[in-house]
């Protein structure tokens, strides 16, 4: 849903090589670099997603073939960037308050570390998060390849009520901010609120994806997402909104190592990655969405274990835990992601989408899973050090601008992107996004809630 590739397949598979012959080592350590500098890019800068370079790797494929760079190379491409985007989208969403879709939880508990002058722990923390979910990702691939074989064709019939559950889990564990003095009830007040920004939210994605032919680019060649003006509004615009109307002013930062117990950091890798692959195989699921999903699993875990540092634990420490876990979904989820297109040929995500325009699931064998794997594994360890270099030293260049600038210009450049890649009609629905994405912030409950533009019209489509 949203993702539309167009290019010449049969030009490509002429120009695809066998995976097990003629690969070159040089060529695939240029294209990994390549996808992870465009992950880079994508992760840093608001508003912009690995989806819109596998969109313009796939437009330029049949020149780049032309000139000589084999399809394969094109995927390695786009897969580091896929990876890269996921270590690095936890910097604006710290620094800047713009996150995407799957880092919107992270928001609150990043902002805590922030404001505490902790700003490039957390991003050590998220770094941390993600390359543990990696290896985690790659230990479970056999059990989880089997497993998914074994049940999805028993399942596949019920998913619409599978994702429907997973959507009143979300509504019906939501707490919202606690206010001495109004009593148990003031819970069931926040429970209708998350349920009015799931719907409200769900209208908007069932209207924008029906009318989604309005939407038009300036560029003959793109494809236009109506997903850019839907996740830009109800997650990117709003918080900035919110950020100047609040005067947020960033706190002089230290750098410091990561202080949470290896045993919490462990359990927070372990629940994120597990939840992040749980999800991977259902369509319409973010990342935030699994990320509540672990949440609620460690605390059923938890609850025995609670008074066991409840007493001298630091505060910032459920902070630190979560950022761990929220990261380990992201990128879990992207990995398990392309595992699922390996076991029963479905792309969940936009860079899956983009892989299966060069790669048929009938023509996947073990020599290019594994060397997919290798790209993954090469891209994580380029991520993690660029990650844990960028985050100590971006606080040193936000001390010397203006936030208040910075933000409006943020948002400048969200309006001239959504206008250029989806035009008038894009406009008016990343105004009504933007509507939507203020309301959790003035009714205390999960942004996350606002995920209901996917998931709401994904439930009906198989319902």
């Amino acid at each position: 849903m949203g993702y539309n590739f167009h290019c010449s397949k049969n030009e490509m598979d002429e120009t695809m090589p066998m995976i097990t012959e003629d690969i070159s080592v040089l060529l695939l350590l240029l294209s990994v670099l390549a996808g992870c500098l465009m992950g880079v890019v994508s992760g840093l800068i608001p508003g912009l997603h690995s989806n819109n370079f596998a969109m313009l790797l796939v437009s330029v494929s049949p020149m780049l073939i032309e000139s000589g760079i084999p399809a394969i190379y094109i995927i390695f491409m786009i897969l580091a960037n896929c990876i890269t985007h996921t270590f690095h989208d936890i910097i604006p969403a710290i620094y800047l308050g713009v996150p995407n879709s799957d880092m919107a939880l992270a928001v609150l508990p990043g902002h805590q570390l922030l404001l505490d002058g902790r700003g490039p722990e957390a991003i050590r923390l998220s770094a941390m998060g993600s390359a543990g979910s990696v290896i985690v990702s790659i230990i479970l691939l056999l059990p989880f390849g089997i497993l998914l074989y074994t049940i999805y064709p028993l399942i596949q019939d019920h998913i619409g009520w599978m994702l429907l559950f997973i959507a009143l889990l979300m509504i019906i564990t939501e707490k919202g901010e606690y206010v001495p003095g109004q009593g148990s009830l003031v819970r069931y007040r926040h429970i209708f609120y998350a349920f009015v920004v799931f719907g409200l939210s769900g209208l908007l994605g069932i209207f924008a994806f029906g009318k989604e032919n309005l939407a038009n680019s300036l560029f003959e060649s793109d494809s236009p997402s109506i997903l850019l003006p839907l996740l830009s509004g109800l997650f990117g615009a709003s918080q900035l909104i919110v950020s100047l109307t609040t005067g947020s002013v960033i706190p002089p930062q230290r750098t410091s190592l990561i202080t949470l117990p290896a045993n919490r950091a462990i359990k927070a890798i372990a629940s994120g990655s597990f939840a992040g692959s749980f999800v991977a195989w259902l369509p319409g699921v973010s990342s935030s969405v699994a990320t509540l999903l672990a949440e609620q699993l460690g605390r059923i875990k938890g609850k025995k274990d609670h008074t066991k540092y409840n007493m001298t634990d630091d505060p910032l420490n459920e902070a630190r835990e979560f950022i761990v876990s929220v990261s380990g979904v992201n990128t879990a989820n992207a990995v398990f992601g392309l595992f699922v297109f390996f076991f029963i040929g479905r792309a969940r995500n936009g860079a899956i989408v983009a892989i299966s325009s060069f790669l048929e699931p009938s023509a996947i064998s073990i020599p290019i899973i594994l060397i997919l794997l290798c790209v993954v594994i090469l891209a994580s360890m380029f991520s993690y050090y660029s990650t844990i270099k960028i985050g100590n030293t971006i606080h040193l260049f936000m001390e010397k601008i203006d936030y208040r600038k910075l933000s409006i210009a943020v948002l400048t450049g969200l309006v001239v992107m959504v206008a250029v890649f989806t035009g008038v009609f894009g406009i008016i629905i990343f105004l009504m996004a933007t509507s939507i994405g203020l309301l959790p912030s003035f009714m205390h409950v999960r942004k996350s809630n606002a995920m209901g533009v996917i998931l709401l019209p994904v439930i009906l489509y198989f319902l």
